[in-house]
């Protein structure tokens, strides 16, 4: 008799398993193109590979949430209803990012800063400030902090939001080149 569910059960939700093998497969991929097209990127856009790891992580979970989104509707989640839920949770995360605007802040800043600020992973940077001066190599951006590491070896956390607002002075080092 389970021989004889198995079987009803295969019949019926057979276009189902396929569309979720094959969006399956798609997603690999995706993925693997994307990781392709990041790394081949990387150079052309002047960016570090550790901070292309960031783009990169931001894809895969927008395709994952895809995957998630088709998955669901092939298997009869109607697109309403699924929209609906997905807006309750948009508003859940945006009223808690509001009540920590702090960490909206850090986001929008680290964002900003990918794009559009003039210094890099490596670059010796000057943060001049009327309080305290800072002498250092950017390490790494993260998400909500940038790491920085003086000449003493000490490293140094900054919130990005804060990084961006103070004056960044790029050193420039006079290296020769040996022949």
């Amino acid at each position: 008799m389970e021989a004889f569910v198995v079987t009803d059960f295969l019949k019926v939700y057979v276009p189902q398993i396929v569309i979720t093998i094959l969006s399956l497969m798609l997603l690999s991929f995706s993925k693997y193109v994307i990781r392709k097209l990041i790394k081949k990127s990387a150079p052309l856009l002047q960016k570090p590979d550790k901070q292309m790891g960031s783009v990169k992580r931001l894809v895969y979970i927008l395709l994952n949430v895809a995957f998630i989104f088709v998955v669901a509707i092939v298997w009869g989640v109607s697109p309403q209803n699924l929209l609906v839920g997905l807006s309750s949770v948009f508003a859940i995360v945006g009223v808690a990012l509001f009540a920590q605007w702090s960490l909206l802040s850090n986001i929008t800043a680290g964002i900003v800063m990918f794009f559009s600020a003039p210094f890099r992973i490596g670059d010796h940077v000057h943060i001049l400030d009327k309080d305290i001066s800072i002498v250092a190599t950017i390490e790494d951006f993260k998400t909500f902090y940038t790491h920085i590491r003086t000449e003493d070896e000490e490293l140094i956390v900054l919130p990005n939001n804060l990084f961006l607002q103070k004056t960044v002075a790029i050193k420039k080092e006079n290296k020769t080149k040996e022949n």
